[in-house]
């Protein structure tokens, strides 16, 4: 690892600044100069370099870092450019703590903030079945991140004993979602014995079968679904339209409980009446709100989710830059077991290089989420 140039710690920060992502990169470092104001001494000096929103831009910008004397670099945003960047880090003996939430860029110095939906995945499934839910379902996008989840909810609902009676993928460049959903819901089968029963009934001239045909006007199917909770893997405007769908067909949100990843860790999913209520894990909201409110503040916008990375990043850079015996970037310091407390809640990174995190479980409101089960505020013993 180098050594501090002078008296200074020479910390680099790799972002976007330019590109698609510009605006999201240029909130990170507005966080991370909050961070710097609220635990960098005067020792401490950031060294921003534009990744330009390619690997080839992250891989110049390290280069640029490391020239410069970087004893730690914080970010890439995108696992691609993680990527690019981690071979001449490492060649260097310059640990990386990224942002993405690809747990594959990990490993030999290499380290990530990013949220990981095998977590989330394992605390929600946990949850779920602690409060009775066996039978589960999910519907997903057919992509690298819904085989991912797919792949954690398969293992978290085994380990917790659960059962899986459905998985259903979606082509996540559609418009229109209504096909999956129409056979996660097993719609055509139950509408069939729907309408084959109403005929049955209608050739029958007795009080009673008037009756059961009054009362199946209001239906569009007959027969349970067999499971009691069904995971949305998605966030964002296709949540909303797949959401929209579940009662149409016949999923009804007051009969099975919605279960979803911290893509629904965004405000105004209430807006879509079948989301409401439904569970999701993810960090608590309430050591946020101070940042959130310090940033609006600052800089007269609301952050984006993201921007808690780039300033937890930065103040554990600005910590351990100034600890007793000098700066100290080892993977010893940066894994420690006891972790650190971010705007996120508590946090650790394990040997592999990935973020383990205390995570709440949330209801979705009309307005806001509410916690149901808090976050841990220490971890047990560490799990490799």
């Amino acid at each position: 690892m180098p050594l501090p140039v002078g008296d200074s710690v020479r910390v680099a920060l790799l972002l976007p600044l330019s590109g698609p992502n510009a605006g999201l990169g240029q909130a990170m470092l507005n966080a991370a100069q909050l961070a710097m104001f609220n635990f960098a001494d005067k020792r401490f000096e950031l060294l921003v370099h534009d990744t330009k929103g390619s690997a080839q831009g992250a891989s110049d910008a390290a280069s640029a870092a490391i020239g410069d004397g970087a004893s730690i670099i914080l970010g890439p945003l995108l696992a691609a450019s993680v990527r690019a960047v981690g071979p001449q880090a490492r060649a260097a003996n310059v640990p990386v703590i990224a942002f993405s939430s690809d747990r594959s860029v990990t490993g030999d110095g290499t380290y990530t903030m990013g949220f990981l939906p095998g977590a989330e995945i394992r605390r929600i499934v946990a949850y779920a079945r602690s409060k009775g839910v066996k039978r589960f379902a999910a519907l997903a996008p057919d992509n690298v991140y819904g085989e991912t989840v797919i792949s954690a909810f398969e293992a978290a609902v085994a380990q917790n004993g659960g059962t899986i009676a459905r998985v259903q993928f979606y082509d996540p460049g559609a418009t229109d979602f209504t096909a999956a959903v129409r056979v996660l819901a097993d719609y055509d089968a139950r509408r069939q014995v729907l309408l084959e029963q109403r005929k049955e009934l209608e050739g029958r001239d007795d009080e009673v079968s008037r009756r059961a045909l009054k009362r199946m006007e209001r239906l569009q199917t007959i027969g349970d679904l067999p499971f009691d909770a069904l995971l949305l893997a998605d966030g964002g405007k296709r949540l909303l339209s797949i959401a929209a769908l579940l009662p149409f067909y016949d999923i009804d949100p007051g009969k099975i409980r919605m279960l979803g990843t911290g893509q629904w860790d965004v405000p105004g999913l209430g807006s879509e009446p079948a989301l409401i209520g439904g569970w999701f894990a993810a960090p608590s909201p309430t050591a946020r709100a101070d940042f959130i409110s310090d940033y609006t503040e600052t800089y007269g916008a609301v952050p984006p989710r993201l921007a808690t990375l780039a300033y937890d990043a930065t103040a554990l850079a600005a910590v351990q830059a100034r600890g007793k015996s000098g700066p100290d970037f080892s993977a010893q310091a940066i894994t420690v077991p006891s972790g650190f407390w971010g705007r996120d809640g508590i946090f650790r990174f394990l040997p592999g290089g990935i973020a383990e995190r205390g995570l709440a479980v949330m209801r979705v409101g009309r307005r806001d989420s509410e916690i149901l089960s808090r976050a841990p505020e220490t971890f047990q013993a560490q799990v490799n």
